[in-house]
């Protein structure tokens, strides 16, 4: 009975923790935006991720001093910093090239979609009607936010679909991947070794296209660097390991779909930019959708742990 208990109560620090990485990360469009006038994407990705690593030596320093490392892990952490960060963001940041932001959010809200098809194919685990309605409705949202329109789907082009799709399939990856090793280690230990190779994997990135000192010292583009390093990587990848091993990869991912929110939320608030009926009508869909895509996906999980199916 302690044991349910306190199960019940780590799913419910995840879910709440994981709804403040959705606003830090809603706020990392901001930061970007101005971190990459002076900075080249995969360039970027490798210093927020050594300043991460700041953080979490520093945190793992006044937790513990221990290290505990499998070497037979390694290709797994690696698939994990190759797909969850590099293949992510060349893809997402490739396809702004070819598609508008509002087409690329609303095709990046079918991660949770390509999450409950990968659970069904690796290990049979079905998703009952409700769960399927709730990411179609969550979708749905997330075009009602950005204020989606459908005559961008069609003049879209072909290497743009299939670059923001790359995203999607590479950020499940990230998950199931990341899932495999959260029973072997310590959030913070696994969060520290994925930064580290993530940061060693785009070093090369970065020597080949160094900003300008002037230019990545500015107070706008330094600002945005450090934001992304020290919350958005360092603290913000420590909770979302943390709630991936609580809660699993499809729950976690009905998370994405809040992004457009927070992210208009922040562009309303810090851009000026106009949020309508509309919009906040569609947020509040988003977020009733996520609400019973989980609800129901904790359930059929219960179940099945119970040997009930």
């Amino acid at each position: 009975m302690d044991t349910v208990k306190n199960v019940v109560k780590t799913k419910k620090f995840a879910y709440l923790t994981m709804i403040i990485v959705v606003v830090a990360w809603g706020y990392e469009y901001v930061a970007a935006k101005a971190a990459l006038t002076a900075i080249a994407p995969l360039a970027l990705v490798c210093v927020k991720y050594s300043l991460g690593i700041i953080v979490l030596l520093t945190v793992k320093s006044i937790v513990d001093r221990r290290f505990f490392f499998g070497r037979r892990d390694i290709p797994l952490l690696l698939v994990c910093a190759v797909f969850g960060d590099i293949i992510y963001f060349a893809c997402e940041y490739g396809a702004m090239s070819y598609l508008p932001v509002s087409v690329i959010s609303i095709v990046l809200a079918f991660v949770p979609a390509v999450s409950v098809l990968l659970e069904y194919i690796l290990w049979k685990r079905r998703a009952n009607m409700r769960i399927g309605l709730g990411i179609a409705v969550g979708i749905v949202g997330v075009a009602l936010v950005i204020g989606g329109d459908f005559s961008a789907f069609l003049s879209g082009s072909a290497a743009g679909y299939l670059l923001v799709f790359g995203a999607v399939f590479a950020w499940n990856i990230y998950n199931f991947s990341t899932v495999k090793l959260t029973g072997s280690y310590h959030p913070l230990d696994l969060t520290l070794y994925q930064s580290v190779c993530a940061a060693l994997l785009s070093l090369p990135f970065l020597l080949h296209s160094l900003p300008p000192a002037e230019l990545f010292f500015s107070e706008e583009v330094f600002a945005g660097v450090l934001y992304l390093g020290l919350f958005s990587e360092g603290c913000g990848f420590l909770i979302y390991v943390n709630a991936l091993r609580a809660i699993g990869p499809t729950p976690i991912s009905l998370y994405s779909n809040m992004l457009p929110v927070s992210t208009t939320f922040f562009g309303w608030l810090l851009l000026g930019e106009h949020i309508g009926p509309i919009q906040i009508a569609g947020g509040a869909v988003v977020v009733a959708a996520g609400v019973m895509v989980i609800w129901e996906k904790d359930k059929l999980d219960t179940i099945r742990e119970s040997g009930g199916g």
